[in-house]
């Protein structure tokens, strides 16, 4: 006789084999504009079917499922025509125009990793980055790879924005920060985290250093420099000098790079920091013993097919911060998906 287990076990599994499933739906649904559309409307299949240029079978099996999975609610009128409007969570979280919308970091999931995942095995194998697979481009220069066209970089900044739109208040104040009052944020993007910065310190001021184009881009985009209290400095922090701060930022920055190559800049931002600043680490840390959390061994496999490097442990980013002559290092876990670290030069 099967055990409760036993009996639990192929469900899980079908659970998991089925979860590209999920991914496409939403991926779908946010294609389409399914969720500009019931934002604050309710909506038959046939009506959404004509507004989309959708057939009505498929739309109304695509709705079916997104009611599902709770992104919308549905109800049967008196005259039986079956309604459908989005859920909080869709218009807070899936439309275009939320401050906390998440659509551009569904978009690129659905465009490019996506992609890249599709070639997991080859990258487990080979022990490398799937780009040329996927796109036919070299992925020698990583960032020249990612930013492979003008469109390809726009959707990569906006998924950034996104993500710091939501989870970078939570980092910034993972420790307090008011002390430094000269901050840069290497590799800043879009310039989201460093609006979360000044919003939370506001007599700190923050230099966003990047690449040339990305800061051509983000003043074109996104006008991160609209606040006096935020800056660029165009530059790639492999090759060029750094700018003077008490604190520098790498979030979401490490985990693109090998153990000798994060050194390298660690090393590089300890010989610019200022005597007793330090640097602020951003990223998904996995548990010390290897078991989870899961997004964050998630993430490393993406990693994987997308990029050099790893999600790592707390103690592994004390021993590449060690490496560079930074102690004190003071290791804070948010319990949501991104951690922070600190070290004091």
């Amino acid at each position: 006789m099967a055990t409760k287990d036993e009996e639990l076990y192929p469900r899980k599994i079908l659970e998991y084999m089925e979860g590209f499933l999920v991914s496409k739906t939403l991926f779908t649904a946010c294609e389409l504009g399914v969720f500009e559309l019931l934002n604050a409307s309710w909506m038959s299949a046939s009506q959404l079917a004509q507004a989309l240029n959708t057939s009505e079978d498929g739309t109304e099996r695509l709705l079916s499922a997104c009611v599902g999975l709770e992104l919308l609610t549905a109800h049967t009128n008196p005259d039986g025509a079956v309604l459908y409007s989005n859920t909080e969570m869709s218009s807070v979280f899936l439309t275009k125009s939320s401050p906390k919308s998440l659509y551009h970091s569904i978009e690129y999931s659905s465009r490019t990793i996506y992609l890249c995942w599709h070639y997991l095995a080859d990258a487990v194998r080979d022990g490398k980055n799937q780009y040329e697979k996927a796109f036919g481009i070299n992925s020698k220069d990583l960032f020249e790879a990612l930013y492979r066209s003008d469109e390809e970089m726009v959707k990569f900044m906006q998924l950034m924005n996104s993500i710091w739109n939501i989870c970078g208040r939570d980092v910034v104040t993972a420790f307090d920060l008011s002390p430094f009052k000269c901050i840069c944020d290497l590799g800043g993007c879009s310039g989201a985290l460093a609006k979360q910065c000044v919003s939370a310190y506001p007599e700190s001021t923050v230099t966003i250093f990047d690449l040339p184009k990305v800061v051509k881009t983000s003043r074109q985009h996104f006008g991160s420099d609209q606040d006096e209290r935020i800056s660029f400095c165009e530059g790639d922090f492999f090759k060029d000098a750094l700018p003077q701060a008490d604190l520098y930022i790498l979030a979401r920055i490490l985990h693109d790079w090998t153990d000798q190559r994060s050194v390298e800049l660690l090393v590089k931002i300890y010989q610019s920091c200022r005597p007793g600043g330090g640097v602020l680490l951003v990223e998904s840390l996995l548990h010390e013993d290897n078991s989870g959390p899961l997004t964050a061994q998630l993430y490393s496999l993406n990693m994987l097919v997308q990029t050099e490097g790893r999600e790592r442990k707390g103690s592994d980013y004390r021993r590449l911060l060690t490496a560079a002559g930074f102690t004190h290092v003071q290791i804070h876990t948010t319990g949501k998906i991104y951690d922070a670290v600190l070290a004091c030069k």
